[in-house]
């Protein structure tokens, strides 16, 4: 059997635990500076306070599938309390900046585990930092595109027309509790589309098996009904529709997984 190669290209690098506390500190400093620089890039209005920042571009955005419903009913949204419009234009910079800087975070996470890697094991690990941002987006659009608009019609399926004695309902959403909604959801359903990487993360460093992972099949069924339920509203369609996603997602995993773990037989065969 060869030795295993350098982790670096020609020569192995050692570090002190004070060298690795520093580069950690180096990295989370870049991370925590781009995200405070795009916070206020997001929120400060530039050409003065009559004009949109990229906080309102995003939130007319996110508010666009309700838009485009209550503009039919002549709705509107409101808010009640005189911070409410100031924290939803924080909430928005905020989601903004978590978006923008999340694939800087990778990179950062990257560099800092990189140099500790042999270059296979750099490349191996390399599909898994790819689509993980790849598969978050997914699950994001998904909400926004399918799931929302399913949702928000059954939610003002409950509106009612007025009639002699009687009072119209009709809603009136909130921006910081719309806005809170939808941002769960997105978080709530990307989180879930990265179970594929950890999975297959999990695999690869021979924590479980894919026998492991079909034999418990009926508890991540489970799992993945209860997580639903958690983490979106209280409605059939949105907890139906990220249960659902999550289950084929376990099964890819477990595909993936044999095929891993076929190959890394093969590799400790030929040793």
């Amino acid at each position: 059997m060869s030795d295993p190669e350098p982790k670096q290209d020609d020569e192995l690098v050692s570090m002190s635990l004070m060298e690795h506390l520093t580069e950690l500190r180096n990295r989370i400093g870049i991370i925590f500076v781009a995200f405070i620089i795009l916070f206020f890039l997001c929120f400060i209005r530039p050409f003065g306070a009559d004009t949109f920042n990229a906080a309102d571009y995003v939130y007319f955005w996110l508010q666009a599938p309700l838009a485009e419903i209550l503009s039919e009913r002549g709705g509107r949204m409101i808010f009640t309390g005189l911070h409410e419009g100031f924290f939803t234009q924080v909430k928005v910079a905020f989601f903004i900046s978590i978006c923008i800087t999340f694939p800087l975070i990778l990179v950062q996470v990257w560099r800092f585990v990189a140099p500790g890697l042999y270059r296979n094991e750099r490349s191996a690990f390399m599909p898994f930092l790819l689509a993980t941002p790849i598969l978050f987006v997914l699950g994001a659009a998904m909400v926004y595109y399918l799931v929302i608009p399913l949702a928000w019609d059954f939610f003002l399926s409950f509106e009612m027309v007025g009639g002699e004695g009687t009072l119209p309902i009709e809603v009136e959403p909130r921006i910081s509790e719309y806005l809170s909604l939808v941002m769960r959801l997105m978080f709530a359903f990307g989180v879930s589309f990265e179970l594929p990487v950890i999975l297959l993360l999990l695999t690869k460093a021979g924590i479980v098996t894919p026998a492991g992972l079909a034999r418990n099949r009926k508890y991540a069924i489970l799992i993945a009904f209860i997580a639903a339920a958690i983490l979106t509203p209280p409605d059939v369609i949105s907890q139906v529709m990220l249960a659902i996603p999550v289950i084929l997602l376990y099964e890819m995993s477990v595909i993936g997984a044999r095929f891993i773990y076929k190959n890394n037989d093969y590799e400790d065969s030929t040793d």
